[in-house]
């Protein structure tokens, strides 16, 4: 009875490292999944306080949804809904609740290490289709830092500036 235990045992651990091999051979390690983004708002708007180097949008925004992932490859999907000018002061009254910007792009910011010192790096994707209601999905590939330490993933103009972060 011992021995068909640790037989058992055996194989669901060889089961075990053999799937999890499989998975991170495949690209399937996941580095951040998140549920949520935050919009540009407060002291983050303009250029006064960046976050990892990437500036705010010039006026406030809100989203509806912003879910997304980052995988250990460099796969990147993320999913806009609603991500438009914030629907009251200080936005002009013809721009509140409206998505000015036809194309929306991502940036990738992790902490790495160049040349034996601690740095920022910041990888940007193509630009991809935004509806004017603040509608995009966003899937590419981009050239992770390695290490690539605390991501955060910001969802900017085709300019750079951010409208929504990572982050609630």
């Amino acid at each position: 009875m011992k021995r068909v235990a640790i037989l058992i045992a055996a194989v669901l651990t060889v089961g075990l490292f053999v799937q999890a091999s499989l998975a991170s051979s495949r690209g399937d390690d996941t580095v951040l999944k998140f549920e949520t983004l935050a919009p540009v708002s407060g002291p983050f708007v303009g250029t006064s306080n960046p976050i990892r180097g990437v500036n705010g949008g010039g006026l406030p925004w809100q989203i509806a949804k912003g879910e997304g992932e980052l995988g250990a490859d460099g796969s990147l999907e993320i999913d806009v809904e609603g991500l438009v000018l914030l629907n009251g002061a200080p936005v002009p009254p013809a721009l509140r609740g409206t998505n000015p910007v036809p194309a929306f792009k991502a940036v990738v910011s992790c902490l790495t290490t160049m040349n034996g010192a601690a740095t920022t790096s910041n990888v940007s994707t193509a630009a991809f289709p935004a509806t004017s209601t603040g509608d995009a999905e966003i899937k590419a590939n981009v050239a992770l830092p390695r290490p690539c330490f605390a991501p955060i993933i910001f969802v900017t103009s085709p300019g750079g500036a951010w409208f929504a972060v990572t982050g609630r």
